[in-house]
């Protein structure tokens, strides 16, 4: 998939007309519609204008003349476009995603670093709270590597949390992914996810509305969030509290008439209150990948050998997971007793304080307040028992300072560590 060849003139036609203050992406849009590129804007009449956009925004088009600033975000843009898998994508462009056309509000450009060609694919987006718990994490990486599998490309947004899980979840099977971010194209938010973003630019995609160089704005971000639910055929949300920007995401995602998917868990949970709110307003419960593969009419994917991410499978034929889940029943809510099962299996035995503890979790977040009322254990040797759960890999501290269960064995830790810092699993 090529874009159109701009010439020079043409690109800073565009930067001038979507950096323009004043000029909004439906302004720009009807303008486009009506008189053509944006050349063709900037050579019409002032009456013409007038008539299109009202007489303050056509004095604003018309005495708008190129700025250092502009001179500056051409030349810079030039520059990234010289560079390898950098495209500038236009809604005049056949490599513009049709999906994303279709919706209300499509951006009048795109930059684009990596594989043009996985915007025209199939695609799940897979969002969640940026202060998941180890579980959620465990859910978002297995989910996103069963869907690259099946030969979806995962959408997500590169957030701290469950959206770096989503992206690595497929690259770590050689999946396709797509992230979409809240700056500019060329920046990387938030820092410590600089490897994710390097791998996402050499095996999948970055995208943005905004010019290069810009900066993290929170505005940018539920702006963000509708390109996320354009871009795909369903939005799955693994975790989100009551207040979750996921929510504004899924929202979005039925306003544009896109399947909506979440995750339950516990009624006591603080981030799985959002996702039971979702399905309390019709969205579908899932407790594996199967259940949306199956409401897409789309096969699943039978395990195989791993995959690198350094050589990933193209979105038609995807390599196996690398993950302990099958692509089948991936790190679902629905067995967490089975997985406790098996992470005890392999764990130094707990002494009966640790083993006290655990009954009085359960499957549930706790304050540990109450795990003391529940096990009977007094404050000094309720942590010291929580210590030996945490290091057995039984436990995961929440950042409200909750404590939950981990279902997934081993260095919930260093795991979730290694996800937000982008690091390989």
């Amino acid at each position: 998939m090529h874009t159109l060849t701009l010439t020079e003139a043409e690109i800073a036609a565009w930067l001038r007309l979507t950096n323009a203050p004043g000029i909004s992406r439906a302004l720009a849009r009807k303008l486009l519609a009506a008189l053509g590129g944006p050349q063709s804007i900037f050579a019409a009449s002032h009456a013409a204008l007038c008539a299109l956009a009202g007489r303050k925004a056509a004095d604003a088009i018309l005495q708008m003349p190129p700025t250092e600033e502009a001179q500056s975000l051409l030349a810079a843009t030039l520059s990234w476009l010289a560079q390898a898998d950098c495209h500038l994508v236009t809604l005049a462009d056949p490599a513009y995603p049709s999906m994303l056309l279709n919706t209300d509000d499509p951006p009048p450009v795109l930059y684009v670093h990596g594989r043009l060609q996985l915007l025209h694919t199939p695609a799940l987006a897979i969002v969640g709270s940026r202060h998941a718990s180890a579980q959620g994490l465990a859910n978002a990486h297995a989910f996103a590597a069963a869907c690259a599998c099946a030969g979806l490309t995962v959408v997500s947004g590169m957030a701290l949390g469950i959206d770096g899980a989503a992206h690595q979840g497929a690259l770590a099977v050689g999946g396709a992914t797509v992230a979409v971010v809240g700056t500019g194209v060329n920046r990387v938010y938030p820092s410590r996810h600089g490897p994710l973003a390097r791998q996402l630019a050499q095996h999948g995609a970055l995208l943005s509305e905004w010019p290069l160089g810009t900066p993290p704005r929170s505005n940018h971000f539920p702006q963000r969030n509708r390109l996320i639910a354009g871009l795909a055929r369903g939005v799955l949300v693994v975790e989100a509290a009551a207040q979750s920007g996921s929510l504004i995401t899924a929202r979005l995602a039925n306003e544009m008439g896109r399947d909506v998917y979440a995750i339950p868990g516990s009624i006591h949970a603080t981030l799985t209150k959002g996702c039971h709110y979702l399905i309390r307003e019709g969205a579908k419960l899932v407790e594996s990948m199967e259940d949306i593969l199956e409401d897409f009419g789309w096969p699943a994917a039978s395990p195989a050998s791993p995959a690198s991410p350094a050589s990933p499978a193209s979105p038609a034929s995807p390599a196996s997971p690398a993950s302990p889940a099958s692509p089948a029943s991936p790190a679902s809510p629905a067995s967490p007793a089975m997985r406790a099962a098996s992470a005890s299996s392999n764990a130094s035995p707990l002494n009966a304080d640790a083993q006290a503890v655990l009954h009085a979790l359960g499957h549930d977040e706790a304050a540990p307040d109450l795990l003391s009322e529940r096990s009977g254990l007094s404050a000094a040797r309720l942590q010291t028992a929580l210590l030996h759960l945490e290091m057995a890999g039984r436990i995961t501290f929440l950042s409200c300072g909750r404590i939950a269960p981990y279902f997934g064995g081993g260095d919930q830790q260093g795991f979730t560590s290694r996800l937000e810092s982008g690091e390989t699993r």
